[in-house]
């Protein structure tokens, strides 16, 4: 059985000008405990995907399944984690990380002292009374997988999580994040501009193409890749190669664009 599947989805978004295809028949299928990076030009539908993924959007058509059930609406099974961290900065740390146990009926002793070890694994353990002000930005996106991660999903969708970080913090919460979520058997389908980061952390690639949003190309990302920590799986044989092969699918997409590459290939 797949953690997710999309089989045939088509999505269609009607405004005032008329109707867009966002995307149309995409199948995917991803195994549990995949790490799966969706990348392409903007307005290839990553964003929807994950969206549809998440029962926050209904597929105009086709059928999108989470561990073999139709998904029709959000559930606990799958966490969000998005660009922006979004804490409540009338909150205090502990209370923004809880605040989805909160809503979902589910802060007790147990919990309460799970979100406090998971801060205490990301290094916040001395912040949880502070706010979200006295916190810097990769502090406060660590503060943010702990509220994912506190509601214990078995699949996390990351949209662009690092997009507004310098690049020292960005490769620091790419190692803490791929470590933690293959310690944790998660599921997860990263969206990125950025090819490096795509290939450091996944398992597989995924390429899509606009207009409308459709599978391009899938790559599996080699073993001594994804074995390695974010970091040093940029120096691994094989990376610039995988670079360099997805770059040429950008570039057949009509100069279209193509995220950025990251100092390892500049």
């Amino acid at each position: 059985m797949y953690a997710v599947e999309l089989d045939g989805v088509s999505q269609v978004y009607v405004n005032r000008k008329g109707a867009y295809v966002a995307l149309q028949d995409v199948q995917l299928a991803i195994a549990p405990g995949e790490f799966v990076s969706l990348i392409g030009p903007s307005g290839c539908g990553k964003t929807t995907v994950l969206s549809l993924i998440s029962g926050l959007l209904t597929p105009t058509s086709g059928t999108v399944r989470v561990f073999g059930e139709p998904i029709q609406k959000p559930t606990p099974k799958v966490g969000y984690m998005l660009q922006q961290d979004y804490l409540f900065p009338w909150r205090t740390i502990f209370e923004n990380a809880s605040i989805g146990l909160e809503l979902l009926g589910r802060l007790n002793a147990a919990s309460r002292q799970y979100v406090l070890d998971l801060l205490e694994e990301m290094g916040l353990g001395g912040y949880a009374d502070r706010y979200p002000h006295q916190l810097s930005g990769g502090m406060r996106q660590r503060v943010a997988l702990v509220r994912t991660l506190a509601a214990e999903p078995d699949i996390l969708l990351l949209d662009e999580p690092f997009s507004a970080l310098d690049y020292q913090t960005k490769l620091q919460l790419e190692d803490l994040i791929s470590a933690t979520l293959k310690a944790r058997g998660k599921t997860a389908v990263l969206v990125t501009h950025d090819i490096t980061e795509a290939i450091a952390m996944s398992d597989r690639i995924v390429v899509l193409q606009p207009n409308p949003g459709r599978v391009l190309t899938e790559a599996i990302v080699p073993e001594a890749i994804r074995e390695a920590q974010p970091l040093h799986a940029r120096e691994i044989g094989g990376f610039h190669e995988l670079f360099r092969e997805l770059w040429g699918r950008f570039e057949q997409m009509d100069g279209k664009g193509g995220g950025g590459h990251g100092p390892a290939e500049t």
